[in-house]
């Protein structure tokens, strides 16, 4: 029995051993399966290196530049900020204690904000004249983006141009590259750098949306407005910054921005590089800017000034009065002349001449292209040297009737009387008009704003030289006399005077002065 009980454990050894075999063959075939979850495994693939190089992608659109171009950009602009007096007053009525006392020899301050942009390595920084002009001596610091912070002087301030120039003692500042703004166009990508409510360092992109925008913005007398308009946005702080294209360089300053709101509302206005860079090597240079001047009054040519003129197309500024001893009047340019090109490139508008010509210094001589009685000629003028006037109060003096002007209207019949042109000044509401005759019916007259006197009904009420004048009290006027009873009636029954106008860009509006 002990050896049979060793013979059935042997084969039972066996038997088990051929069954744990079997069951391994069917494991490894897949004949066999449980009730477990499939699970799928994937190989992940790790890389440093991006599917797309930069290069690629600048390649593909302009947008993907903004990176590098912003990391270029932003070192180049600071942080304005200046003390200035507090425009807060004490109440009216209050008597002295011992703070109102101590504020008359220490006056209340506050601080404000904006951007600059340096210009050279050693501590120039252009920006605007508004973020700057009221500050208290020794009260502007600038703060660059790598938190460095530098007292800064004025070297100088062009209100005409709402520019000023700072400086910041030091070496090897970063500085931006400038950029030629008269290849700009619209359509193009551009990026707005500042500091917008205190945000340092902040960038956004948009589009140039037009050229040569004149939005009276700036309050000087001798103001030049020639703008890039762009909907990139800039807000309150954004002023002096920078406004760049997609290759970093720097094609105009911001300013300022058109809004109901006082915030952002898609109306951004750049004063252009090439200007900004003459106004800020005039200061670096001489302390001021030195400006030539035609000494000509001048008026963008609309649809009726070209048809008198004979041209063929709606182009050019028309000079309305030139100085007899001005540089253009010494040059042999008189008025009724139409200028359209200054030194081979076209000028369109009223303020695209201005910009032009401020270019140059006094003494520069550039040439222009006129239009006279059906020619085309050439002038070269030597400029004469731009003086800022003294401030005087605004006094209405009946305007000349240059006998030049006469030269414009000769299609008008022969047996007409007067010059075709007529003069009127209404100092009760502050604006003079002047009156150019009709073709068809030389009786008639289209009414233009002509003067507005500063601190006016009319100035206070948003009316601009060049509105032509198309109702009164929602009548047609076509007389000057019609407009004199208008206003006296309306005088006499002391009511507003209604005006219904129409830009220099077709847009109508109204007016109601009282």
């Amino acid at each position: 029995m002990k050896g049979r009980d060793k013979l059935f454990t042997g084969i039972l050894l066996l038997l088990i051993g051929v069954l744990i075999g079997i069951i391994l063959t069917f494991l490894r075939q897949g004949n066999i399966s449980f009730d477990n979850t499939e699970v799928k495994f994937t190989e992940i693939n790790r890389s440093e290196i991006p599917a797309w190089s930069d290069e690629d992608l600048e390649k593909i659109d302009d947008r993907f530049v903004f990176r590098s171009v912003a990391n270029t950009v932003t070192p180049t602009v600071v942080y304005i900020e200046t003390v200035v007096p507090s425009r807060s007053r004490e109440i009216e009525g209050m008597e002295d204690d011992d703070e109102s006392i101590w504020r008359r020899f220490m006056p209340p301050r506050s601080n404000t904000v904006g951007s600059g942009v340096l210009i050279s390595g050693d501590g120039y920084i252009l920006t605007n004249n508004h973020v700057v002009e009221h500050a208290v001596r020794d009260g502007i610091s600038i703060t660059l983006k790598d938190k460095r912070i530098f007292d800064a002087r004025i070297v100088g301030r062009d209100p005409s141009t709402d520019l000023a120039v700072l400086k910041i003692d030091g070496e090897n500042f970063p500085q931006i590259t400038i950029g030629n703004s008269s290849n700009l166009d619209v359509g193009e990508w551009v990026l707005a750098v500042g500091n917008p409510f205190r945000l340092q360092s902040t960038v956004t992109a948009g589009i140039v949306s037009a050229l040569g925008r004149d939005v009276q913005i700036i309050d000087d007398a001798l103001r030049i407005e020639s703008f890039i308009q762009t909907d990139a946005a800039i807000n309150r702080g954004n002023s002096g910054g920078a406004l760049v294209n997609t290759s970093g360089e720097l094609i105009g300053i911001n300013t300022a921005i058109a809004s109901q709101s006082g915030s952002y509302q898609g109306y951004g206005f750049a004063v252009p590089s090439n200007l900004a860079m003459k106004v800020a090597q005039d200061i670096i240079e001489f302390g001021e800017v030195r400006r030539g001047m035609l000494g000509i009054t001048i008026q963008s040519v609309d649809e009726r000034i070209a048809r008198r003129a004979g041209l063929d197309e709606i182009r050019g500024v028309i000079l309305a009065e030139v100085g007899e001893d001005g540089a253009a009047g010494k040059a042999g340019l008189s008025a009724s002349d139409i200028i359209l090109e200054v030194n081979g490139e076209p000028v369109d508008e009223s303020n695209q001449l201005q910009e032009k010509v401020a270019m140059f210094r006094p003494g520069d001589v550039i040439t222009l292209s006129i239009w006279r009685d059906g020619e085309r000629l050439e002038r070269d003028v030597e400029l004469d040297e731009l003086e800022r006037p003294e401030p005087v109060e605004m006094t209405f003096d009946e305007p000349e009737i240059r006998p030049e002007e006469e030269e414009f209207f000769d299609e008008l019949p022969e047996d007409r009387n007067g010059s075709g042109i007529v003069h009127g000044q209404f100092e009760e509401y502050g604006f003079s008009v002047r009156g150019l005759a009709s073709p068809e019916s030389p009786q008639e007259f289209e009414f233009f704003i002509h003067r507005i006197a500063p601190n006016s009904i009319a100035k206070n009420r948003g009316l601009k030289v060049g509105y032509e004048i198309i109702e009164m009290d929602g009548k047609p006027v076509k007389t000057l006399e019609e407009i004199e009873k208008r206003i006296s009636k309306a005088q006499k029954e002391n009511r507003s005077l209604k005006l219904k106008i129409e830009t220099e860009s077709g847009a109508t509006g109204y007016y109601s002065l009282h």
